[in-house]
């Protein structure tokens, strides 16, 4: 595909601390490659990749695939980055939030995560894949898949155990949030959920889909 030549742009945000694995992760999944020495990120980088979505329709049978182009935001852990990372939370429509096996305090801090997440994203339920990343360093385990569990079940969000190294499930959880992004595009009617510039059909904006006619049309309608 070409440039411009898809039928949707949509924004994924990877979030977790500092060293849980998020751009060893996004490389992953656009690249097929690992790389041990990446330094941390300052700020925000992204990734991107163009994929093929395809739903099933009610009979089982797939429906016409989607051009979809993928961003995929990577976000510095650190604290003092935190208030450049929260305002990017508006303009994504998923979130990947990973945490390190190997790292306990990573995990304890998901929760902090997703209060942060509940406070700005676009609407007060967005669509979240839980990770615990760095599943190869099975020695090192800090946090059971038990616990990692029961947190998603907390909260209602679908869990993978990921290794950026192998590209175990790395893939599969990246597929699972688009496909509950666009499952939520198609239950939606009313498009001013979106946010804006996020999604694009035919070239179009979210903005000149549906253009809301006050501020409370900016929550999620679904």
């Amino acid at each position: 595909m070409s440039d411009g030549d898809y039928d949707y742009l949509i924004k994924f945000l990877a979030l977790g601390d500092s060293g849980v694995g998020k751009t060893s992760f996004l490389y992953q999944y656009t690249d097929g490659k690992f790389n041990s020495k990446f330094i941390t990120t300052v700020g925000i980088d992204f990734r991107e990749k163009r994929v093929v979505y395809k739903s099933n329709s009610p009979d089982g049978s797939a429906g016409r695939g989607q051009r979809i182009h993928l961003q995929l935001w990577d976000t510095a852990g650190q604290e003092r980055f935190r208030s450049l990372t929260t305002a990017f939370f508006r303009d994504a429509m998923g979130f990947l939030l990973l945490f390190d096996l190997t790292n306990e305090q990573s995990f304890l801090n998901v929760r902090n995560w997703m209060s942060q997440l509940q406070m700005h994203a676009y609407c007060e339920n967005p669509d979240i894949v839980l990770c615990g990343n760095k599943s190869d360093l099975e020695d090192q385990r800090a946090v059971t898949e038990t616990e990692a569990r029961e947190l998603a079940e907390k909260y209602g969000i679908q869990y993978f155990e990921t290794s950026a190294a192998s590209g175990e499930n790395v893939s599969k959880a990246v597929d699972v949030l688009l496909d509950l992004i666009m499952k939520r595009m198609e239950r939606c009617v009313d498009k001013s959920w979106i946010p804006d510039g996020t999604v694009r059909a035919n070239g179009h904006s979210a903005t000149d889909l549906t253009e809301p006619s006050d501020p409370e049309k900016g929550k999620c309608a679904c």
